[in-house]
């Protein structure tokens, strides 16, 4: 089972990344990522009292920790902080489909780079 990536937690390392990182949109999640040359991956999660109660809030949260320690951890991307922003299709959106959100917006925010073409063989 991977390990979760390292987390962002102060409110002035959210504020950095939102002011100065680039952002994807997707409709289970916002992605915003800011390049940190020479420092591991770190992830941030959150999630606004726009989209329901703490019950929903706190769901949202859980299932974008989960999509991303199973993208993020052992995938060797270091150099980024990352912070992930729940919408309001997060806490019922189908998992995989979840999931696909954030491999995409990586791919977006220039995170992950997108999958190669097989090669033809000669």
């Amino acid at each position: 089972m991977p390990a979760r990536p390292p987390r962002l937690k102060q409110r002035r390392e959210f504020r950095r990344v939102a002011e100065k990182g680039r952002r994807a949109a997707r409709p289970g999640l916002v992605l915003q990522a800011l390049p940190a040359p020479d420092r591991p991956l770190r992830v941030g999660f959150t999630t606004t009292k726009k989209i329901g109660n703490a019950v929903v809030r706190n769901r949202a949260r859980r299932r974008l920790r989960e999509a991303a320690r199973l993208l993020l951890a052992g995938s060797g991307i270091e150099g980024f902080e990352l912070v992930l922003i729940g919408r309001d299709a997060t806490a019922t959106r189908d998992f995989a489909a979840l999931v696909g959100d954030l491999r995409g917006a990586l791919r977006q925010a220039g995170v992950q780079p997108a999958e190669q073409p097989a090669e033809a063989a000669p």
